[in-house]
Formats: structure tokens, sequence, C-alpha cells
């Protein structure tokens, strides 16, 4: 059966009456007054109403109870143990999701709800839901400008140990091994004894941990003779091949090694490092995780926000600079994959940017290119190889046409020429000018029998005007907000603990990355909107009134006690001649 409450439903009694002004305001002015009032009823509690009976079973949770404790667990960096207890005797949590009873249907919570729970947002995408909702809300209470927007990476990782090669080999070995003795005990009888006791046990496992630097490669190659002998024993043996620790073995022998089946028998050759995919298996506990050559083992989530251009620090405070996207990749993709998804996925909710900054891994020149078919203007530093200290397509002039008009030196090409087959150009300057120059050995022209060629590109163009507009004060002033997205990250992860996940598994991951990122906004709201308000009273209450204004009240009563008894006192004199 489905229990729901109807939040915008009001009291005929205030039931928190109780708590005193000053407590009260606390709550009204923190994340909780923010939550109970505006996002509570945003939570998505239709969407997981269609897993429930209204007409069978036993009654569920209060349903914005139990979504909302999940994303305040995420946003808190709580246990399940800790949300319980949390649920159960926070003040700031009941205040926040409105419950009013003293009763333990009310305010507590089991793990296996919260489990079952979890795994119905996670497996149904609901928790992408709840970040849209939730950000589609802030950003119309608090009239966010969302044309100017930020995009940068982070590196996550999930509750597992980083291992090496000679490890991860172990640790899947034993892990099968594991299982078939639970589940097939006849079939594990048959495994070698030498093999069970090299990775049966914690003190097995650990004697790879001594093993010296010199003799790392021997051990490679026997974890990796010794899981290649196990693949061949049990390949014809369906139950196994079904096992979910047979499989990993199979993946981790395609990804580390090469069997050679010629002259005279099979023989395992491990693979060298540079030869392994990014995607391989990292640690067999989380399958899902892969590997980022600049930052490890694990994930990476995709962070676009919004931003104000403004120094002014009270501006700042209260302006909500909200996250509009959240996307979870693996480690080994390229953040130039995630552009255009964000785009997208910002113009579905009317949340999408007109510019839009990022580092020099988003701004290919497909990126940009894309970007502005869908009215976005992508600003991002080129790619810059080679040696700095030749000369580059960028140092030459162009026309509007891509043509070139002009050399670093000033020469003019005797003839420029387009092929609309090949999309190239080509320009030819006079030979003795070439010759005669002396930035010829650094200069990007060919010498040919007759004059000197200069071919590229239309996409070498294109790059070419964009290095020459990162040196101009316009690309300097609007490219320098783009750094104020590394406070965002490092803020998302001291106040939610993204960084270090209490999960294993990339759907897993996904969820608690994305509520976190809706509890950041939640934070961040609720930061604003108390800087707001402070704001106000400084603007209304005598106590926070400058000096000036003060004495401007004080001449305006002087004035209007003048009028009703029409005696001037002689120590209002001073008083009224300032009013007059």
């Amino acid at each position: 059966m489905i229990r729901i409450k109807d939040h915008k439903q009001l009291e005929m009694f205030d039931p928190w009456q109780f708590l005193s002004p000053k407590r009260r305001r606390m709550l009204d002015e923190g994340w909780p007054g923010l939550f109970r009032n505006q996002l509570l009823c945003e939570l998505p509690v239709t969407e997981i109403c269609s897993f429930f009976r209204e007409d069978f079973g036993r009654p569920s949770k209060e349903l914005y109870t139990v979504l909302g404790v999940l994303l305040l667990q995420q946003t808190m960096d709580l246990c399940d143990e800790e949300t319980i207890e949390q649920l159960a005797f926070n003040i700031q949590w009941h205040y926040a999701l409105n419950i009013t009873e003293e009763s333990d249907s009310a305010k507590y919570i089991s793990e296996k709800t919260l489990w079952s729970m979890r795994q119905r947002l996670t497996e149904n995408d609901l928790d992408r839901l709840m970040l849209d909702k939730i950000t589609d809300k802030l950003a119309v209470v608090f009239k966010v400008n969302t044309d100017k927007q930020r995009i940068d990476s982070m590196h996550i990782r999930s509750n597992m140990r980083r291992l090496g090669r000679v490890s991860i080999f172990s640790q899947t070995i034993s892990k099968f091994l594991v299982n078939l003795k639970r589940h097939h005990q006849n079939l594990f009888d048959t495994v070698s004894p030498q093999i069970r006791d090299r990775y049966m046990g914690q003190k097995a496992l650990t004697a790879f941990s001594l093993v010296k630097p010199s003799e790392a490669e021997k051990s490679l190659q026997t974890v990796s003779s010794d899981l290649f002998d196990l693949i061949e024993q049990f390949k014809d043996a369906p139950k196994v091949c079904d096992m979910h620790s047979y499989k990993l073995m199979k993946r981790l022998l395609n990804e580390q090694c090469n069997v050679d089946r010629s002259n005279g028998g099979p023989k395992v050759k491990v693979k060298a490092p540079k030869q392994v995919p990014s995607n391989s298996l990292q640690n067999p506990s989380d399958p899902d995780a892969t590997y980022s050559g600049h930052k490890g083992q694990g994930y990476q989530v995709q962070i676009m926000e919004t931003f104000t251009e403004t120094e002014n620090k009270k501006e700042k405070n209260t302006t909500l600079n909200l996250v509009t996207h959240v996307c979870v990749q693996q480690a080994c993709e390229h953040d130039s994959e995630a552009i255009m998804p964000a785009i997208k996925d910002t113009q579905r909710r009317g949340l999408a940017p007109s510019t839009l900054l990022s580092d020099t891994l988003y701004g290919g020149d497909d990126n940009v290119g894309a970007a502005k078919v869908q009215r976005v203007e992508l600003i991002a530093p080129t790619y810059k190889g080679g040696n700095p200290n030749c000369l580059s397509l960028s140092d030459f002039k162009f026309d509007d046409n891509g043509q070139v008009t002009a050399c670093p030196c000033g020469h003019t090409p005797d003839k420029t020429k387009y092929s609309q087959k090949t999309d190239r150009h080509s320009a030819y300057f006079d030979l003795n000018h070439c010759r005669q120059c002396p930035h010829v050995e650094h200069c990007p022209v060919e010498a040919g029998k007759k004059q000197f060629y200069l071919r590229y590109s239309a996409k070498d163009h294109r790059i070419a005007v964009r290095r020459a507009m990162e040196t101009s004060e316009e690309f300097i002033k609007a490219y320098r907000w783009r750094a104020g997205i590394e406070a965002t990250m490092s803020q998302y992860d001291r106040l939610t603990g993204v960084k270090r996940l209490r999960v294993r598994g990339f759907e897993a991951v996904r969820y608690c990355a994305t509520l976190k990122a809706a509890g950041l906004n939640l934070l961040r709201a609720a930061a604003v909107r108390r800087a707001r308000l402070r704001a106000q009273q400084g603007r209304t209450s005598p106590f926070f009134m400058p000096f000036p204004i003060i004495k401007e009240h004080i001449a305006n009563l002087v004035l209007g006690l003048d009028r009703l008894i029409n005696v001037q006192p002689s120590w209002l004199a001073s008083y009224y001649k300032l009013a007059a």
C-alpha cells in the first residue's frame, strides 16, 4: 500500500510552535526551510509509486520522507546507520521533511527499506530525474541566469583498492576459487593443490606484495599461466562458464595476455603495459572501474555550472551558481565526448548556455562547430603542440574567405588557391623573398622549384584564427572566469565526499555522484538565500543603517515635530538646518 502525505495542505495549528523564535528563524533561513518550502514537493514521488500497489501489501513508508532521506544521506555523506540516527533524532531533518508526528512510522526507517528504495532509484535512473527537478526548481526560485556556464571533470573512486598487475591477477583468481568452492565443491576439489594453496586465504594473497621489483616480471608470468590453466580446465563446464568470476578471468586474459598456440602447445605471454587498453579490468571487486593515464583508476564525473562575471563580494554571495548538468563516465573516456550531451541535456530542460567555457580537452574544432550549430559559443584554448620557437599558421594574416593575405614578415603571396574537393587552401610566395627571409628555417612554408608553398586545410585555418584570438584582451577577459569551477569541484568534494565513495559499480557510483550534486545545489542555494535575507535586514533595520541614512531619518523626524508643535528648542536647531 502507498503512503503519501500532502505537504501542500496547511496545518490548523503550527506544529513547530514549541521552538523558540531564534531557533525557528535558523531553520527557516537555513537549508531545512528551503528544502521544506521549495523542494520537498518536487521529489519524484509519482514515478516511484509505480512500484507499489494501492490495494495490496503492507503500508509503505511515507514516500516523500524516503526520497528526502536518500537525498540528504548523499548530501551529508552518511552511511546507512548514521542516516537512520539523523532521521530519528535530528530536528533539522524533521523540519526539512515536514515530519510532525512523534511515531516510529514517521521518524524511523530500516536499513532494508533504505537499501531497497536506493536500488529502485538506481535501476530506473530516478536519481537523474531528482537532480533535474531540484535544479529546475532552484533555477526558477532564484531566477538563475544560465547564459554563461563552464564545464570541467573530476576523478572519483569507488570503494576499491588500487591494485598492481600482479595483484589484479591474484585477486581475480582468488575470487573465482572462493566462488567455485562455495557453489561447486566437487569441481573445486579437481583444482591443483598448488594453485589452491597459492591463492586461497589472506596469507597466501599477501605473499604477492612481498615480491621484489626484480622478480615482479617472473611473478606476473606465473599468475598469468595459472589464470590460463584454470580457464582451460573449466571451459567445458557450462555451470562454471556462467559464473561471473569465471567471465572476469576470461576478460582479464584477453586484455592483459597474448596466447600463442603454435610450436607445440599454448604459451601465455603478458602484454607490455602500453598494449593494455585503458578500459581493462582494474579490480575484480569493481569490474566497471577503468584507468586514466593522468588520474589513475576509478571513474570521472562531468560538471557544468552557471556563473556571473562580477568581482563584487556582496553580489557574489547573493548570486546562485547552479550545477545544471552532471554525467558520470568511465575514467578512460575523453572529455571531448561530454560537450554535446551536456548542451543537449540543458537545452531539453530550458537551462542551455549561450556561452560555455572549458579547458583545452573540450575545445576541439569539431566540438566548437557542433556547439555553434546549437547556438552556443564554446570558448576554450587550442592545443599548442610543436616547437614554440617556430612560426605557425596563426602568425599569418587571412581574409574573410580563409585565404592568406600576408606572411609574418608582411610579404603578400603571389597567388592563392582553394580546392573545394579536398577543402584545402594553397598560397604561393616569391622564391627570392622567402630565401632571404631570416625566419625561413622556422616558417611552415615549404620550398619548391619555382615558389615557396603554404598548404593548409579549412580546419587548420579555423584553429589558427582561434589561436590568434587567444592573445587578445577580449579572450583573456572572457576566459578568466573558467578557473572558478575548480572551487566548485573542491566544494563538491569537501561537502559531499564525492571523491571517495562507499559503493562499487558504475550504476551505484552514478547514483551517489548525481544526488551529491543535487545536495550541493541545495547547500549553495541555502547559503545564497541566507545572504539575501541578511542583506535585506541590513537595508531595513536601523541597527544596520549607515550613519548618513540615520542622520536623514532624524532630520525628517525633526521636521515632523516642528509641524506638530511649532516649537524649536535650541538643541534641535542643527538638525532642522540639516533637514531644510
